[in-house]
């Protein structure tokens, strides 16, 4: 671990105060769960602490995920079961060892990050099919049988369980069950005291007090006497490496996984992931040569401690500290807790893993087949192969939604017209021939067709059957035009390799970069209009349908929210800078965007503040400034202004109503100083006092300023800095990015 990463002492002490009580309820959670699994797992029940005290103490102070907790893996179960039953306990140590090595490979080869491209989905399949399999293991001791080595043998052996009922361990585990359920519905105040803490005691109270003849936990030894080095296995090597490789893949990957859930519960420092490797590994190591079980990062304690506040890393350190001392001082407690206690616990546990509200979200995003798949693979196979199918399967699902288009095949127009419209829009490519093949022969030979085509990716393939088939229709005497709605061209597919195209964006390629302003465009137009002409095309060919359907409401009348006062710049866009569309906006511009005085001689601002304020009834006056203003420059220039209204340039004229903030900005306005400690330059400094003074003089004018007062209208002021395409927030005081969280630094918006 980077000792430069280490906690100071005054970071301990100061959230040692929410770090510590975390750290007593993790710890209580921790408990009854490590001995659970221990003896789920069929090994030692003492390895259970040692584990949960190694993955406290060692992944808490080197993993790279400040707030997971690290314990005995619910989720490797099965799997150590599997290994104890054919290697022997200290040899299932001595791969734990391995599987510890082999964890650290991973984190120094930096690969943890691809825990980030498996679909949520598959993270809550992967937690509930996990939930499952500990359910239907532990249902069987609950009922004081014991549980089969696979999940199918757990559910045909069901029936026979249930047959050769025992009533006392039913008993004490379905309290156990019973309180747990409860648990959450009692009020805050009992609640402070840890659910599975009360049942463990409840339970194992009523079993002592009652005299009951139950099967408890048995130790052998206290926790030092449980410590053995592990054993090199004899043979069978093939078999031990592939258990090596299993446990470190299903090891590594919950608690990647966890880690990246857990990083979804808290607003603190994210997960290094490939360090939490390091963290899982060096653990795995450490609990197997003590002789424990392997270790991962386990969700259950992960958000017990995130939920009662944990802010640092002690707290998971801390948790082993106190698993420690119990295991110590405490053993003969231990002995006293019933098995069938802690496989109430356990199937408790195991459901409450299995989120109703995960499978409506998969229903809702068309995701359920992936999350059933998923289930089913995780509970019937194993951990590491149901979550490669579920990723397969998620990836297929991906790989379809892209790839599809949509057909639509027609006639339409009068009766007996033989006019035929074929739709295309989406992703056409190879993938989608079948379908396109389909569309193109249900249009009958002859007829007049309308190919319109709405696609952002077209490949070769696709292109080339379109060629082939318009060219065997027009041979047989039918007709076809061609329209190209997308971005994606026919002419374009055989001359390289085909690319995706956005569809959304709207006049935001400049005439400058085109490759031909003029396309589309009759020959006879004059040079002077061929770009704008070429536009207006375009326009039509791309966009229009698309900005029809977002002019129906506005289309007799307009409701704007706002009156957006902005200078005439060609480089500033209104409607893009706030993401707003028709209607939305009625916008003013002028040289500067400046507020005359009401003895002025220009009524074209006061005008629009009339009809906007009055008639419209917007809610909002924004002025905004921009980078780089040529007025602003002319300004401090001292090159453009005339107070005395006596020169012949209109410009001159104009600008002298900008005087108020040239004067304010050599004064010091504060907020010339406040955009000087942003880095912006004189010029732009100017522009930003200019856009305070314009919003100071709206605040005075008599119907904007009553307007304001009475709550009817907002007076705001923005500033586009064009090297960023940022905007800022222009006050009277200061100059802060606007639309952006309190925790980003506005230094970083600007270059």
């Amino acid at each position: 671990m980077n000792v430069s990463e280490m906690p100071s002492l005054h970071e301990v002490r100061s959230n040692l105060r929410y770090d510590l009580p975390a750290s007593l309820v993790v710890f209580l959670v921790a408990l009854p769960l490590s001995l659970g699994i221990a003896i789920a797992s069929d090994a030692p029940v003492m390895a259970g602490l040692i584990a949960a005290v190694v993955g406290g103490i060692v992944a808490g102070l080197v993993g790279g995920s400040p707030l997971q907790v690290s314990g005995p893996a619910a989720g490797l179960t099965v799997v150590v079961a599997e290994l104890v039953a054919n290697f022997g306990w200290q040899v299932t140590c001595a791969i734990t060892v391995a599987a510890g090595v082999l964890q650290i490979l991973f984190g120094i080869s930096r690969i943890a990050g691809a825990a980030l491209a498996i679909a949520p989905v598959v993270v809550h399949a992967m937690l509930a099919g996990i939930g499952i399999t500990i359910a239907l293991q532990q249902i069987h001791v609950l009922l004081g049988g014991e549980s089969g080595s696979t999940a199918w043998e757990n559910v045909s052996g069901l029936p026979s369980q249930l047959m050769s009922l025992d009533w006392t361990s039913a008993l004490i585990g379905g309290l156990v069950v019973a309180i747990m359920l409860s648990w959450p519905k009692l009020p805050a105040s009992a609640r402070k005291v840890p659910g599975p803490l009360v049942a463990i005691v409840a339970a194992t109270l009523i079993s002592i007090v009652f005299g009951m003849n139950i099967e408890r936990i048995t130790l052998d030894g206290n926790f030092f006497d449980a410590i053995a080095l592990p054993e090199l296995p004899t043979g069978n090597w093939g078999a031990v490496f592939l258990g090596v490789l299993t446990v470190a893949l299903i090891a590594s990957v919950e608690s990647l996984l966890s880690a990246v859930a857990v990083d979804k519960m808290h607003d603190g420092p994210r997960s290094d992931f490939n360090r939490e490797l390091l963290g899982q590994g060096s653990a795995n190591i450490t609990s197997g040569l003590l002789g424990g079980l392997p270790v991962t990062g386990v969700i259950v304690r992960s958000t017990t401690n995130v939920n009662t506040g944990a802010r640092t890393r002690m707290s998971a350190v801390l948790h082993g500290v106190w698993v420690l001392v119990f295991a110590v001082v405490l053993t003969g407690l231990v002995e006293q807790i019933p098995t069938a206690a802690l496989a109430g616990l356990l199937v408790v546990i195991g459901i409450q893993l299995v989120k109703m509200a995960h499978m409506k979200t998969a229903l809702r995003t068309g995701d359920l087949w992936v999350y059933a798949v998923t289930v089913l693979s995780v509970v019937f196979l194993n951990l590491l192969e149901g979550v490669g199918i579920g990723l397969a399967l998620a990836v297929a699902l991906v790989v379809w939604r892209v790839v599809r288009a949509e057909f639509v095949s027609e006639p339409f127009g009068t009766e007996g017209s033989r006019q035929w419209l074929v739709r295309v829009r989406g992703s056409l490519s190879f993938l989608s021939l079948p379908k396109l093949n389909k569309a193109l022969g249900a249009v009958p030979a002859a007829a007049h067709v309308t190919l319109e085509l709405d696609t952002d990716f077209l490949d070769h393939a696709a292109s080339e059957m379109i060629e082939d088939w318009v060219r065997a229709h027009e041979a047989n005497g039918g007709s076809v035009v061609i329209l190209e709605r997308g971005k994606a061209r026919i002419e374009d597919a055989p001359k390289a390799p085909p690319r995706r195209h956005s569809m959304t964006a709207i006049g935001l390629t400049p005439w400058r970069s085109r490759r031909s302003e003029a396309e589309g465009v009759p020959d006879d137009t004059p040079a002077t209009l061929r770009a704008i002409m070429g536009g207006v095309s375009e326009y039509h060919r791309d966009h229009a349908e698309t900005l029809r359907a977002t002019t129906s409401d506005v289309t007799h009348s307009q409701d704007p929210d706002s009156l957006f006062l902005t200078c005439a710049d060609s480089r500033l866009m209104p409607n893009i800078i706030t993401s707003s569309g028709p209607g939305d906006l009625f916008t003013v511009r002028n040289v500067g965007n400046l507020v005359p005085p009401e003895s002025a001689d220009d009524m074209s601002v006061e005008a629009s503040l009339e009809f906007a304020i009055e008639e419209l009834g917007v809610s909002s006056v924004v002025v905004c400034g921009h980078s780089s203003c040529g007025a602003m420059n002319a300004i401090l220039a001292d090159e453009a202004i005339d107070e005395s209204g006596t020169s012949a340039s209109p410009v001159r004229r104009w600008l002298a109503h900008a005087v108020p903030s040239l004067v304010a900005y050599q004064l010091g306005h504060p907020a010339g100083r406040a955009a000087a400690d942003l880095g912006f330059g004189d010029v732009d400094q100017l522009g930003i006092v200019n856009v305070a003074k314009q919003v100071e003089t709206l605040s005075r004018h008599p119907l904007v300023g009553k307007a304001s007062a009475e709550g009817r209208l907002r007076i705001v002021g923005l500033f586009f800095d064009i090297p960023t395409a940022r905007v800022f927030e222009v006050t009277g005081t200061d100059v802060r990015p606007a639309g952006v969280g309190r925790g980003v630094e506005a230094e970083v918006l600007v270059e």
